[in-house]
């Protein structure tokens, strides 16, 4: 079929110059190699699990213990918990130890330490009877609540969860799992480099968090300003996360969308920057969302929906590793994208494009920004066809009023099929699409493209980070902090 459509092409294209036709094509037919993370996946025998993959207690400095998270959690039908106390390497549902230094945190954030965690068997705060249930063979731990002899979801808890870089001075923090390091560990300022590394080299995996935080976009009144290229600062930013991604593949990408999209709202931005330059080097770049809650009101806010098998923690690292979920959120902050949702909305006849038009316009005329409430019904992805013979991508969903198709951080298109043959001009090395409905927003991992006259790989060679240069300076003081304030002492003094 690509031969017969090349073939048919250049017949078209010689008919043309013979008869001299006054006609000019803005695109053509271009051979299409699609690499989806999605290939090969029957969506029917699948499972699509909503993961939390980055959240708080107060073993560092979240405001709620353990059990109440845990709890609120399997309140909101969370399947998969990941517990990243900064610092704090997550051991288990039912124990779990204190980070000392963080101790201290946690008692001026709460005015007292909480040190709660879940018992084998016991209550929630509402009288439902609760179990722990842990795989003899796997070790993978379970949380199920039972009412009146009916058990509820099995939400497991990811093994080594910690928000790396704790102490940071500003917010370079990285989260990881499936990987027993980082717990105690002070210091990371601007220095990702380490904990990436430390987990790469045991096996585990990790990801860059909420990276408008640390580069400032997040402080941005435009996305023009935000991630600007020409920036020296966020051209050096910008060049640190891409260095660290084409090193350590166990770095999945970024947390483009979490804690309701306010620090994160120009990250897309970011990962289309990242996705631009990092793909003609063969290699994509995930994205997860993410509630970082640090109490239980946010806790609503973002997920990742995971496409796997089985509940186990072996099928959760396979899956992640090659970038088999969804980034999903309840939030969408960013204005240039809810104008472009509303656009698109306002030419659908339906009452759940109005219903949509209304509520982004809503947050437009006000400047907050979208929330699709609790209870609202999620957007849902049932297939993902890709079609080689005709270059096409095809996504099957329910829930969803919007699909926006993105190449090099430009909208090339909308609905649920694209046919790459009709942007040829526009697009790069990647697609990707983002899924709107009442109920929020979801974004696809990027499909990765080669062809003929891709873009290519730019060489890299000569970038310094100065991040473990800085780290040493900054965190010198931190990591002395131990020494110099009997911790202990105050601890005894305070009662914690």
């Amino acid at each position: 079929m690509r031969k017969f459509k090349r073939i048919a092409a250049l017949v078209i294209a010689a008919a043309m110059l013979v008869t001299a036709a006054p006609m000019a094509f803005a695109t053509a037919d271009v051979d299409y190699e699609i690499t989806s993370p999605y290939e090969n996946l029957d969506f029917a025998s699948l499972n699509q699990y909503k993961a939390d993959l980055h959240s708080h207690t107060t073993f560092s400095d979240g405001h709620d213990t353990l059990p109440a998270q845990t709890e609120r959690h399997y309140e909101l039908g969370f399947d998969i918990y990941a517990i990243t106390d900064h610092g704090t390497v997550s051991y288990g549902y039912t124990t779990q130890e204190f980070n000392d230094p963080l101790k201290l945190i946690s008692w001026i954030k709460n005015g007292d330490v909480y040190t709660d965690v879940l018992a084998a068997k016991g209550k929630t705060s509402d009288g439902v009877d609760y179990r722990v249930d842990t795989d003899p063979a796997t070790k993978d731990e379970y949380y199920i609540e039972t009412v009146n002899g009916v058990d509820g979801q099995a939400m497991m808890r990811v093994p080594f969860g910690n928000e790396q870089n704790p102490t940071s001075f500003n917010n370079a923090h990285v989260n990881t799992w499936f990987a027993d390091y980082g717990h105690g560990v002070l210091g990371g300022t601007s220095n990702y480099e380490s904990p990436i590394a430390a987990v790469d080299e045991m096996g585990g995996l990790s990801v860059i968090n909420h990276p408008g935080e640390y580069t400032n976009a997040r402080d941005e009144e435009t996305q023009d300003s935000a991630y600007d290229v020409d920036d020296p600062v966020y051209n050096y930013k910008i060049n640190k996360f891409i260095n660290l991604l084409l090193e350590y593949d166990t770095c999945l990408g970024i947390d483009i969308n979490s804690k309701g999209d306010g620090r994160t709202r120009y990250d897309r931005k970011l990962w289309d920057i990242l996705l631009q330059r990092i793909v003609p080097h063969g290699r994509n770049v995930y994205s997860i969302a993410t509630t970082d809650a640090h109490n239980l009101d946010i806790a609503d806010s973002g997920y990742t929906t995971i496409l796997m098998k089985d509940l186990t923690s072996a099928d959760l690292k396979d899956a992640m590793a090659k970038g088999q979920m969804f980034a999903c959120s309840k939030y969408i902050g960013n204005t240039v994208e809810m104008e472009a949702y509303k656009a698109i909305a306002s030419e659908i006849n339906t009452p759940e494009a109005a219903q949509l038009v209304q509520m982004l316009d809503t947050a437009l005329s006000t400047g907050e920004k979208f929330y699709a409430g609790e209870d609202a019904i999620v957007p849902v992805v049932t297939d993902v066809i890709i079609d080689e013979n005709n270059d096409t991508i095809t996504l099957e969903t329910e829930n969803v009023t919007v699909i926006r198709w993105i190449a090099d951080g430009k909208e090339i298109a909308s609905g649920a099929t694209i046919d790459l043959d009709d942007y040829s001009d526009k697009i790069g090395s990647y697609v990707r699409a983002e899924i709107v409905g009442v109920g929020g927003v979801m974004y696809t991992q990027a499909f990765t493209l080669d062809y003929d006259g891709a873009p290519e790989a730019e060489n890299l060679k000569g970038f310094i980070d100065f991040g473990g240069i800085v780290s040493a300076i900054c965190d010198t003081i931190v990591k002395l902090l131990p020494y110099i304030l009997p911790l202990k002492l105050i601890y005894f003094i305070a009662g914690v």
